[in-house]
C-alpha cells in the first residue's frame, strides 16, 4: 500500500475527508481540485498538488474520483486535461461518484481499450461519516481491479460490499438507496408536521422513533436534522439530491419499472428548487410539508 502511487481527484465536502484518510493510511498523494484552495488542508498534511487532473497521475498507478456528476466525471477522466491517457496500461481508477450506471460502462469500456481498469465504489454516507472512515462501500467491477482496490477502500470506509463485475450494478445501489434516504426524509417531514399540528414537540416524536420502531441510522440521524430544522450548511446540496432523484428516474424508465415515490420527490424537489433553495442541504424538501400544513409562515 505505501508504495502505491494513488492519485485523488475531486476534494468538495465528501472528497476532503476521503482523500485525507488516504493520506494517512501511508500513500504517496497526489490531489487535484478545480479549486485549489480545496487542497491546502492536504498539502499541508503532506499530499502534493497537481495543475490537472492528468497531471495527478502516475502511469500504472491509481486514481480515486469523487465528483458531483457525470459530467465533472467524464471531464476529468476524457476531456482535454483528463487523467485517461496518463493512467496507461495497468492503471485503476476507483470511481466513488454519484453517477449514471451506463456512466461507469462506458468508462470502463474505455480504460478497457487502454488496457487500465475501472472500479465503481460509491458511499453511503455524510461528511462527518467521511472524516470519521465511517462510510458503507459497495463496489463493482473486475475481480483483480477490487482487490488492488482493496486497501484503498479500507482506508475510507467502515464495510465493503461487492455487487459483482458489472461496472454499473454499484451505481444502481447507490441510486436505490438515495431514492429510500429521500423516501424517509419526506416520510419524516410529513409525521413531524402531523405531530406538530397536534401539540406533540417534534424532537419527542424523532426522538421517540429513533429509539423504537425506526431505531436505524437513517431515522435517528435525519431525524434530528428534521427536528431541529437546521438545513444549513449542506451536508448533501438539494440540488445534487434532484440530481441523483433525475438518474434514478431515468434508470427506472430504462428498465420499464414505474416508480411513483420517485415522481413524488421529483416534484418535492422541483418545488424547492423553484423556492431557491437549491444549496440548502436536501433535507430542506421537508420545508414544504411545514409550510402546506401551516407551521412557521
Amino acid at each position: 500500500m505505501a508504495q502505491t502511487a494513488v492519485a485523488f481527484v475531486g476534494l468538495g465536502a465528501m472528497g476532503e475527508p476521503m482523500a485525507h484518510n488516504v493520506l494517512r493510511s501511508g500513500v504517496a498523494l497526489t490531489v487535484y481540485n478545480r479549486s485549489k484552495s480545496r487542497a491546502q488542508s492536504l498539502a499541508a498534511a503532506g499530499a502534493k498538488v497537481a495543475d490537472t487532473a492528468a497531471m495527478a497521475v502516475s502511469p500504472g498507478g491509481v486514481v480515486v474520483t469523487m465528483l458531483a456528476n457525470d459530467a465533472a466525471l467524464e471531464a476529468v477522466t476524457l476531456g482535454p486535461d483528463g487523467f485517461m491517457g496518463r493512467l496507461d496500461s495497468g492503471g485503476l481508477h476507483i470511481s466513488m461518484s454519484t453517477v449514471s450506471p451506463e456512466t461507469s460502462r462506458r468508462l470502463a469500456r474505455e480504460h478497457a481499450k487502454r488496457g487500465s481498469f475501472y472500479v465503481a465504489a460509491p458511499v453511503f454516507g455524510r461528511p462527518e461519516a467521511a472524516a470519521a472512515r465511517k462510510l458503507w462501500i459497495g463496489q463493482s467491477g473486475p475481480a483483480e481491479a477490487k482487490a488492488r482496490a482493496k486497501p484503498i477502500l479500507d482506508a475510507m470506509g467502515q464495510g465493503i460490499h461487492d455487487f459483482g463485475e458489472d461496472p454499473g450494478a454499484a451505481n444502481v445501489v447507490k441510486l436505490s438507496g438515495n431514492f429510500l434516504i429521500l423516501s424517509a426524509v419526506e416520510a419524516l417531514a410529513e409525521a413531524l408536521a402531523l405531530s406538530e399540528k397536534n401539540g406533540i414537540d417534534r424532537h419527542v416524536l424523532a426522538g421517540f422513533l429513533g429509539q423504537t420502531i425506526f431505531n436505524c441510522p437513517i431515522y435517528q440521524n435525519y431525524g434530528r436534522i428534521l427536528a431541529d430544522q437546521k438545513y444549513e450548511p449542506a451536508g448533501f446540496k438539494l440540488e445534487l439530491g434532484m440530481k441523483d432523484v433525475r438518474l434514478v428516474r431515468d434508470v427506472a424508465e430504462s428498465v420499464t419499472a414505474t416508480m411513483p415515490l420517485a415522481d413524488l420527490l421529483h416534484a418535492r424537489l422541483l418545488t424547492s428548487l423553484a423556492k431557491g433553495r437549491g444549496e440548502m442541504d436536501w433535507t430542506a424538501i421537508a420545508m414544504l410539508s411545514a409550510e402546506e400544513a401551516g407551521i412557521g409562515c
